[in-house]
């Protein structure tokens, strides 16, 4: 099998023999070696190659860190991550929620060497913006799978975002999603007091 994660072929070309997995280790050594790649890995140990998505989406994920940050630093509690940090999830995967939030007293119980590589924890929050025109990892299918992946993985609530249908599915910690049409404002249950994100600078990014 190969990867190509570059639109030029020449510059990043990834090759594994099919059906191939790897250990959280070995991914962690794979990405060490390949950092121009935007990789994750499900929890049977293959690779799954991310396309970049595209210009509005990347401007309305802005927004969401935007608001995210804000909560956070107001609150004090928190800490956030953007598409980029790698979490290692109690299922040996490995992946890069949209946007996430960690509770500040459990990011600090991480050793130094945990926080620098891919943290073995899975996010409080976690959201994930869907751009219903992509196919493969970044479609709704594959999103809604990894939101399933991570309330098995303990993440207490997560947020798909569907901007073009003006829609949130709101995935509490167990149990069926919940469907909200046209919402304006997007608030958290209890556990994460003062959190809630204006949606229309988000429809509109």
């Amino acid at each position: 099998m190969t990867l190509t994660t570059s639109p030029h072929p020449d510059l990043l070309r990834l090759r594994f023999p099919a059906g191939l997995r790897l250990t959280p280790e070995q991914f962690e050594l794979l990405c060490a070696e390949n950092r121009e790649a935007v990789l994750e890995l499900a929890a049977d140990g293959h690779v799954i190659a991310m396309t970049p998505t595209g210009s509005e989406t990347s401007g309305r994920n802005s927004e969401l860190l935007f608001q995210l940050q804000r909560f956070a630093k107001a609150s004090g509690s928190w800490k956030v991550f953007e598409s980029s940090g790698g979490f290692r999830l109690p299922d040996g995967s490995v992946v890069s929620p949209d946007a996430s939030l960690v509770r500040l007293d459990r990011w600090q119980a991480l050793s130094a060497e945990e926080r620098r590589r891919f943290a073995p924890l899975c996010p409080d929050l976690v959201v994930e913006l869907a751009s219903p025109s992509d196919e493969g990892p970044r479609g709704v299918a594959a999103l809604r799978q990894k939101m399933a992946a991570y309330q098995r993985n303990g993440a207490r609530l997560g947020w798909l975002v569907l901007p073009e249908e003006r829609a949130v599915e709101v995935w509490l910690s167990a149990g069926d999603p919940q469907r909200l049409e046209s919402p304006v404002l997007l608030t958290a249950p209890p556990e994460f007091p003062g959190l809630s994100l204006h949606l229309a600078e988000i429809w509109s990014a």
